[in-house]
């Protein structure tokens, strides 16, 4: 499954990317070879006998003749002059590119990492009243997207590496606290303290075996907003699990279930979402708590029940219909279960509650919030070393020989995320996003889902900084409190970067055939995204 994602991706980005060039080039969007006539301000022509830099104004109107895409506003910049011999011609750089038109920010990309927009310019006449005519003429620019997917698998390898590199500090440290707290049997107390759960959803794991331990901090870490935590707790988990594993390099239904489960992303308090919304200036920012847990609580009911429907199909052959005989009371159950989650929507009365909170006036909720994200981390390694002391564990001896697994981990996976985060990169620099945004939006519109959102929908399984950044867009345009702002907080909260942690936690113990794993988690981000519109849209 992941080959297919894999390939998907990336011939999709790269195609995307030519076609894109060649109708730009057919289109001359860019207007290669022709001049730009507009005027600058300048006293006299003296002041260009060096580089200087002078105010460039232009007028929508003009720009929008010139251009086939068009802006609602007028251009007002600093332009650099560098003059030759004659002091009436030479080169100009515009370096203020966020101030840009988009045509012209990528144009200014294909000069890499300067972002400059260059060309050269010609004085016609002598400046009057200030003004002086100057025609300019931008550097051709061709195969800008093709370049951008050039660019990108540079740059998204670089930042797998990074992101590898800095996850060992932190698998040293939690690896080794979970060392501590597997040599005292705190791992095993755990997992029998929740055996009635762990034998349903996973059969095939011994209810005393580390792996439920592991996992269940996972979860535990997941639900409290602790991504730095869940990660290590969930690799150990994969560690475990693979240690049960009777075919090496393959998914087990356990694995793929697990994986099912984080994809979901079932958080109590979606921190982050909850601090851009406060950054985006809005009242209310945490009454996104209750739609977020509705939309991951369907998410992961969703991923659990596909996880253990489809391992049914992965193995030997059977068909729907045997599989709905012989499995009468798991899709009874399950069906009620979502049916009943959609109906009545237990996060509805939490989502009324919040709201009904001032929360300018009244900080005593955003208090507790934050100091439950503070004192979580302190608590947990408190308790696990004491812990390790009362039965009588060498904590420091058995931390370091966890944390030396840590680093080994995450040096480990470093070839998966630099695999994965590369076509994920391609996909996005090609144009292939916006594509499939065009493709989808005549369906997701018949459901009434805002097409301001898709991008942060589609964007969310592939990339959590690329979601994130679509996120506050949107909040910045549409305001945080509107319904495009808490529907797309509400996406943040409710779904998970699932290819991210399919890279991640299988490339951890080298599972190489994922089975069903991605098309649950899919699924799970289906769910989430649904349900999170059915929520915002009864509640908003």
């Amino acid at each position: 499954m992941l080959n297919y994602i894999w390939l998907f991706l990336i011939s999709l980005g790269i195609l995307s990317a030519l076609l894109i060039d060649i109708k730009d080039s057919t289109d001359d969007k860019y207007r290669n070879g022709q001049s730009f006539k507009t005027e600058i301000f300048i006293d006299n022509t003296e002041l260009l006998d060096e580089t200087t830099e002078v105010p460039l104004k232009i007028e929508k109107e003009r720009f929008n003749e010139f251009y086939s895409e068009k802006i609602s506003y007028d251009i007002d910049v600093l332009i650099q002059l560098i003059p030759s011999d004659n002091k009436r011609s030479g080169k100009f750089i515009l370096k203020a590119i966020e101030k840009l038109p988009p045509i012209w920010g990528a144009m200014a990309s294909a000069n890499g990492e300067k972002n400059e927009l260059t060309g050269t310019w010609l004085i016609e006449k002598n400046p009057t009243n200030r003004k002086a005519n100057i025609n300019l003429s931008f550097d051709d620019v061709s195969f800008l997207k093709t370049k951008g997917v050039t660019k990108a698998l540079f740059d998204y390898a670089e930042i797998a590496v990074n992101i590898a590199l800095g996850l060992i500090g932190i698998m040293a440290l939690w690896l080794g606290i979970m060392k501590i707290a597997e040599s005292a049997g705190l791992i095993n107390l755990i997992a029998k303290s929740v055996k009635p759960i762990t034998k349903i959803i996973f059969p095939e794991v011994p209810s005393d075996h580390p792996a439920i331990g592991a996992m269940m901090m996972n979860i535990s870490a997941n639900m409290l907003g602790l991504g730095n935590a869940a990660t290590p707790f969930g690799i150990k988990a994969m560690e475990e699990l693979d240690k049960l594993n009777p075919e090496k390099g393959t998914a087990t239904n356990a694995m793929c279930t697990f994986l099912a489960i984080n994809t979901a992303g079932l958080t109590l308090i979606p921190a982050t979402a909850i601090a851009i919304r406060a950054s985006a200036g809005s009242s209310n920012p945490a009454i996104i708590i209750g739609t977020s847990f509705f939309g991951a609580l369907c998410a992961t009911i969703t991923g659990i029940v596909a996880a253990k429907i489809l391992e049914k199909f992965t193995g030997e052959k059977l068909s729907i219909k045997e599989f709905i005989v012989n499995n009468k009371r798991l899709v009874i159950s399950s069906s009620f279960a979502i049916l009943l989650l959609l109906t009545f929507g237990f996060s509805g009365l939490l989502t009324s509650i919040v709201n009904s909170i001032d929360f300018n006036s009244n900080g005593i909720f955003k208090t507790a919030i934050e100091f439950i994200s503070v004192i979580t981390i302190p608590i947990v390694v408190l308790v696990f070393v004491i812990y390790g002391i009362i039965k009588k564990v060498k904590i420091y001896e058995e931390f370091v020989e966890g944390a030396k697994e840590g680093f080994q981990v995450a040096i480990k996976i470093i070839p998966y995320l630099v695999a994965m985060l590369v076509a994920i990169g391609i996909f996005r620099a090609g144009g292939a996003l916006e594509f499939t945004i065009e493709l989808i939006n005549p369906i997701t519109s018949l459901i009434g889902f805002p097409a301001e959102v898709l991008p942060m929908a589609l964007m969310r399984p592939l990339s959590g900084s690329g979601s994130l950044g679509i996120m506050t867009e949107i909040m910045s345009v549409h305001g945080a409190d509107s319904f495009i702002g808490v529907l797309a907080s509400t996406i943040m909260g409710s779904t998970e970067t699932t290819l991210y942690v399919l890279a991640v936690y299988f490339g951890a113990v080298n599972i190489k055939r994922i089975r069903h794993a991605a098309a649950a988690g899919l699924l799970a981000d289906v769910a989430g995204i649904l349900a999170a519109l059915f929520i915002v849209k009864m509640l908003f």
